[in-house]
């Protein structure tokens, strides 16, 4: 195999619109064909880099944003069904000027915001596989991504979230159990946000 037939990590991540992280959980979990050089380098087959792009479960490259006008979206990342059935709930109650999408887990979760681009992410942090840590970190990484609002909602105490990075600059923190009352505000403040933006 010549070396144009092969690509490196973030060579893959660029093609496939995700991050190098992503890339290196989808190798090691065996999904995207692999070997590591010598030196410990990661070389990927194009034909399998290509491969993976063409499934169904391959995010694509974030497009521009939908037409103004549509209600603001909001996608809540959750691994637990309990909970997701919960926010379901609470949000529905709101009547919010909003749409709402659910995903069980962060390679959903980096599918729907590739292609869907929603204007506020709701994470969970600890999830098996891609975590809401990698989830938000891939739409901070995007220009284009950069007026999205993100919130964490974690049950993990201060000092574990300082362990995994803290909090990222301009993510909002909800401590599970949340408080809905400050959830909806906040919720309420983003569409607000939204509906000027679209009128501006």
């Amino acid at each position: 195999m010549t070396t144009t037939e092969v690509c490196t990590t973030q060579e893959a991540a660029q093609i496939l619109g995700i991050s190098v992280t992503s890339v290196q959980q989808l190798v090691e979990s065996g999904v995207i064909e692999a070997w590591k050089t010598k030196g410990g380098h990661r070389r990927i087959p194009l034909a399998a880099v290509e491969a993976y792009k063409a499934s169904p479960n391959a995010p694509q490259v974030p497009q521009d944003r939908p037409a103004p006008g549509k209600k603001t979206s909001i996608l809540v990342v959750e691994d637990n069904k309990l909970q997701r059935d919960i926010y379901a709930k609470k949000i529905a109650s709101w009547n919010l000027p909003a749409t709402t999408t659910f995903c069980e887990n962060g390679y959903q979760a980096l599918v729907e915001i590739a292609i869907n681009k929603p204007d506020i992410v709701l994470a969970d942090i600890v999830m098996d596989g891609i975590d809401g840590y990698e989830v938000i970190s891939t739409i901070l990484s995007y220009p284009s991504l950069s007026d999205t609002n993100i919130a964490i909602l974690s049950s993990l105490a201060p000092e574990e979230l300082d362990a995994r990075g803290g909090i990222p600059e301009g993510v909002v923190f909800f401590r599970k159990p949340v408080n809905y009352d400050e959830l909806s505000g906040y919720l309420r403040a983003c569409c607000a946000q939204k509906a000027r933006m679209t009128r501006s």
